[in-house]
């Protein structure tokens, strides 16, 4: 079994080649943080769905990719801003806009995991975990 010291890059780049190599679903050891982090990429229609699969040792998180018609790519990039060497934090007035307001920011705030249009709306600002356009 090996350690992963940044599950939620781990998360991102798995998603990114399964993505490239035009793969239906995928999946990974399950963690409350990734769950949120999907439970946002399937709201905001990135992802076609997903599954928790109740396992021994641990459990799974099983992903469904969302393509077009023709199978071109709906997630066309997926990037991780704050790191576990460099954490970057900001207020809700400096949150930053992805693509003008066409890609999402996911936010880690003390209200739990959201977009950054939610933590804008909501007034609080917080850890920028990732972009995705």
């Amino acid at each position: 079994m090996s350690f992963v010291t940044d599950p939620i890059a781990d998360l991102l780049t798995r998603i990114r080649n399964a993505n490239s190599a035009n793969h239906d679903s995928l999946e990974l050891s399950f963690s409350k943080q990734k769950l949120e982090v999907v439970k946002i990429l399937h709201r905001e229609g990135f992802l076609k769905g997903f599954d928790v699969i109740e396992s021994k040792p641990c459990n799974k998180l099983k992903i469904q990719l969302k393509y077009g018609a023709r199978r071109e790519k709906v997630l066309t990039t997926l990037r991780r801003v704050s790191k576990p060497g460099l954490r970057i934090y900001c207020t809700h007035e400096k949150l930053p806009r992805v693509l003008r307001g066409l890609g999402i920011a996911i936010i880690s705030t003390s209200q739990g995991m959201m977009t950054d249009k939610e933590a804008r709306r909501r007034g609080v600002g917080g850890e920028v975990i990732c972009f995705i356009y």
